[in-house]
C-alpha cells in the first residue's frame, strides 16, 4: 500500500464534535501525525477567521483552506490564493436565495454580512465561527468582493432543490453546493475542496494518491475524488459513504481520531 503523507481533513461534522469541540483524542492523533513525519492541514466553508481557533492546538504549519478551498491562506491568516465570485453570479444566486426562502450571508476577506440578524442559524454561526456578523440592509456594495454567500434555511428538502436550481442557474459561473443540510455554499468557479487538495500536494511536491482526506458532507466529495484514499465519517450521508475508501466512527465518537489511528497503522507508526 502506498503511505500516506498528507491528510486533508473537514472541520465541522469532522475534526469537531457536534458542539464544536475539539477532543483531546482528536488533538493527540493529529500531534502523532506530525510526530510520523505526515502533512495535516485543513479545509472547511468556514471563513478564515472561523478556522484561526484551530492553528495553535493543532500545531498547523501548513495553509489551510477556507471557502471550501476556494482561498488559501497560511497559518497567520494572510493570503496566499484568493478568489472571489463574479458580481453577476453573485446577483443571480442572492435573487435564487430569495426565491427558496433563505436567509442570505455574504462572507468577505474578513466580514460575514447579513440582512437578517433575527434569523435561525445566525447565532449558531456565530458560535462557530466565533465571530459577530455586521448588519447590512443592502449587499448590492458587497457583490464584487464576495469569497462566499450562504443561504441557511431549516428546510432541508428545499435547500436541496435550491442547490439543483442553483447549479443550473449559474453553471460554471460559481460553484453551489451544501456543506450542511442547512447551508447551501456558493462560492468561486473552478476551485473546491479538491483543487485545495490539488494545490497542497504540488506544494509538498508529492503526488495526490499519498494524501489522504477526511469529511462528511457533499462539499467533501470534490476531494474524494481527487484522494488516494477518502474516509467518510460514520455521520456522514449514504452516498458520500459510499465514495469514500473508508468509513469511520461519528464525530461523537471520536471518528477523526480512528481514522489518523489507521492512517499511522498503515504506515507502519504503532
Amino acid at each position: 500500500m502506498t503511505k500516506i503523507s498528507l491528510v486533508v481533513s473537514d472541520v465541522d461534522g469532522t475534526l469537531l464534535t457536534k458542539d464544536k469541540t475539539l477532543t483531546e483524542r482528536a488533538r493527540s492523533a493529529v500531534q502523532r501525525l506530525h510526530q510520523a513525519g505526515i502533512g495535516f492541514t485543513i479545509t472547511s466553508s468556514r471563513p478564515a477567521i472561523g478556522m484561526r481557533f484551530l492553528i495553535e492546538p493543532l500545531a498547523l504549519w501548513l495553509p489551510v483552506g477556507p471557502f471550501n478551498g476556494s482561498s488559501i491562506v497560511d497559518p497567520e491568516m494572510k493570503p496566499v490564493e484568493q478568489h472571489l465570485i463574479p458580481a453577476s453570479a453573485a446577483e443571480r444566486s442572492l435573487q435564487i436565495l430569495r426565491e427558496f426562502g433563505a436567509d442570505i450571508w455574504l462572507f468577505t476577506t474578513d466580514q460575514w454580512l447579513i440582512d437578517n440578524p433575527s434569523g435561525k442559524y445566525v447565532a449558531h454561526e456565530q458560535h462557530t465561527i466565533r465571530s459577530a456578523p455586521t448588519i447590512v440592509t443592502d449587499f448590492t456594495p458587497y457583490l464584487s468582493s464576495a469569497c462566499k454567500i450562504v443561504g441557511a434555511s431549516a428546510d432541508a428538502a428545499g435547500l436541496e432543490a435550491c442547490e439543483k436550481a442553483m447549479q443550473e442557474a449559474l453553471g460554471s459561473e460559481a460553484t453551489a453546493v451544501r456543506s450542511q443540510t442547512y447551508y447551501l455554499d456558493i462560492t468561486p468557479p473552478g476551485f473546491n475542496k479538491g483543487t485545495f487538495v490539488q494545490a497542497m500536494a504540488k506544494r509538498l511536491g508529492i503526488a495526490t494518491d499519498t494524501v489522504a482526506t477526511i469529511g462528511d458532507m457533499q462539499n467533501d466529495l470534490a476531494m474524494f475524488a481527487v484522494s488516494g484514499v477518502s474516509i467518510a465519517m460514520g455521520n456522514a450521508t449514504d452516498n458520500v459513504k459510499d465514495q469514500a475508501t473508508h468509513v469511520t466512527a461519528t464525530n461523537e465518537q471520536d471518528g477523526f481520531a480512528e481514522a489518523m489511528e489507521m492512517i499511522l497503522k498503515r504506515n507502519g507508526v504503532g
